[in-house]
């Protein structure tokens, strides 16, 4: 007979329920959140798995790397639909949402989520901690002009090459100023250093990259843009349809029908949030700086003439999203068009 069972990761501990399949409880256990511990439980209670769900999070990606190595059948479930599965539990522990995961493992009501390749994992920590690095120290410089202003020293608009230089010639001669400013400019300039290293990492894998040299060739995208869409894509095949990764990442709207009742709302902002604000940079850098012509473009005017600048914006970046997919699984490079008469 067939079991299905769920794990319901904790950072030290993890719930497992199995059932059968009339939906009874077979085995239930707490186990260390450890590969070797889950693969172990599984191995010695001589079942046989169909299924075995993990919620997708942090630490599940390496645990279900871990039951995949040691051949069960183990599957990544989308965290909003357990969470909308389990909402009318009054009581909420480990060991419920475990049984309730059971269940849903059992009757087949989940989506997997794909698991991402540990090289694209790998990427995607070299992102995430230089956007990390980048926030602190937008951080550290704020909190230098908020400083400064309440003593009536404006720093004003300066590059951040003469930023240092500028906030010594406000600070000097104000003895416990120039003592706040000193460590704070050290731990700047230390971000700033650390930053550069990971940058410099960044623009070398890009470098090294077939997909996305090509991706690059779209105005507006350029080596963080394009690793960013990379990583969060994986694998193009994935998506049976190219219009398919504009609502995977967020960038359609939201639906509501019921009745009399249709509206149509603002975008979801479901999915990768990374992508989805480097797809609107890209956006942003097309419409307003890009000089050359393209159909793309052309079309993303079209839609700002009709509703305004920022809907244009959020439009074209789905739009990128669907073009820089078709662009990986055909291999081609992106097509610029030709302007019509009216425009030139």
């Amino acid at each position: 007979m067939e079991h299905y069972a769920a794990i319901d990761v904790s950072l030290e501990w993890s719930s497992i329920c199995v059932v059968d399949a009339a939906g009874q409880i077979v085995r239930e256990a707490k186990v260390r959140s450890e590969r070797e511990a889950l693969v172990a439980f599984f191995a010695e209670s001589g079942l046989t798995f169909a299924r075995i769900g993990l919620e997708a999070g942090p630490l599940s990606q390496w645990l279900y790397a871990g039951l995949v190595e040691a051949g069960l059948p183990a599957i990544l479930i989308e965290t909003r639909h357990v969470k909308a599965a389990l909402k009318a539990m009054t009581v909420k522990t480990d060991r419920n949402d475990a049984r309730g995961m059971a269940q849903l493992m059992r009757m087949g009501w989940f989506r997997p989520v794909h698991a991402k390749a540990p090289m694209v994992q790998e990427i995607r920590a070299l992102l995430t901690a230089r956007k990390l690095l980048v926030a602190k120290l937008r951080d550290v410089e704020s909190s230098i002009r908020g400083i400064l202003r309440g003593f009536g020293l404006k720093v004003g608009a300066v590059s951040k090459g003469k930023f240092e230089a500028r906030i010594r010639e406000l600070v000097a001669g104000q003895a416990m100023l120039e003592r706040v400013a000193e460590p704070l400019l050290r731990a700047r300039a230390a971000l700033r250093a650390e930053y550069a290293t990971l940058h410099r990492d960044l623009l070398r894998t890009v470098r090294e990259d077939a997909v996305c040299g090509r991706l690059m060739t779209v105005p507006g995208v350029g080596a963080v843009v394009a690793m960013t869409f990379r990583s969060a894509i994986d694998q193009p095949e994935r998506f049976a349809k190219s219009k398919a990764v504009g609502a995977h990442f967020g960038l359609t709207p939201k639906k509501y029908q019921s009745g009399e009742i249709d509206r149509t709302g603002r975008i979801s902002k479901v999915g990768d949030a990374m992508v989805r604000t480097a797809l609107f940079e890209a956006a942003n850098v097309m419409l307003t700086r890009a000089v050359r012509f393209s159909t793309l473009k052309a079309w993303a005017l079209g839609v700002a003439g009709r509703h305004g600048m920022k809907k244009a914006k959020v439009a074209l970046a789905r739009k990128l999203a669907v073009v820089m997919h078709r662009m990986w699984v055909d291999g081609t490079i992106f097509r610029w068009g030709e302007a019509s008469a009216s425009a030139a």
